[in-house]
């Protein structure tokens, strides 16, 4: 194992790291593989596209202005990017939860200051770190905007402890095709969702891949992937830290 942030060793041919989001999402990460004697392409094979009907969502936001939540609980950027925007005044008393930094940073963006951030950052980590109702919980009602291909986890979980749940379907999951030059064996891809390595693997086959935390892991290994590593925590610091170690391995 290597110290977190050691340089790949340079070689004649450098490893070839294949990050699957979109260049703007990855810059952080790519800039700190960089940084460690790498030179890793980044492109999405996965991208968010607006729901196809917007009643629902747009029902939703306006429960959120009147107050009719206690709680809103977002597991990912994209979903806070499709819930949110300069249109959707946030005044009402409400807290918000996030699933990890990430998503944190991203409801910072637009003013919101999030009371719950899990310890382990997963769906089940966000469920199990989630209260109980209790009295004034504004009838105990829950939003959980989602994408269309999200599992169960969180919203089972609130409602064992009581919570009413609002799910909202707020963005779809679309395929985004690799270039050309881009569909080959790679010595390591890094997904930072299940439906990414699914995807890797529906167009590039089994890959060797570092993930950014376990229900990622664990997608890529029913796919066929190999999984090299998993990121400690899911920050572009603990990615590339996980990238740099498993090169290293092999």
């Amino acid at each position: 194992m290597t110290e977190p942030g050691s340089p790949v060793a340079r070689t004649a041919e450098r490893p070839d790291v294949l990050v699957a989001r979109s260049p703007e999402r990855a810059a952080g990460l790519l800039a700190l593989l960089r940084g460690r004697g790498l030179e890793p392409v980044a492109a999405p094979v996965i991208e968010r596209a607006p729901v196809e009907d917007p009643a629902e969502l747009d029902a939703a936001r306006s429960a959120l202005v009147r107050g009719a939540y206690a709680w809103v609980v977002v597991t990912s950027v994209n979903a806070v990017d499709a819930l949110l925007g300069p249109e959707v005044p946030l005044t009402a008393p409400v807290r918000w939860a996030a699933v990890g930094p990430a998503t944190q940073q991203a409801l910072a963006g637009y003013g919101v200051t999030v009371a719950l951030v899990p310890t382990t950052a997963t769906g089940a980590g966000l469920a199990a770190a989630f209260p109980r109702t209790r009295g004034g919980d504004e009838g105990g009602r829950v939003l959980l905007p989602l994408g269309d291909l999200a599992a169960d986890t969180v919203r089972a979980g609130l409602a064992a402890k009581g919570w009413a749940v609002d799910v909202v379907t707020a963005y779809r999951t679309v395929t985004r095709e690799l270039p050309p030059e881009l569909r080959h064996r790679h010595d390591v891809v890094v997904v930072a969702s299940g439906s990414a390595a699914r995807q890797v693997a529906a167009q590039l086959g089994p890959q060797r891949v570092v993930a950014i935390g376990e229900p990622s892991a664990r997608a890529a290994g029913d796919v066929g992937h190999t999984v090299l590593a998993v990121a400690a925590e899911p920050t572009d610091a603990a990615l590339a830290d996980a990238v740099t170690e498993a090169l290293v391995r092999t």
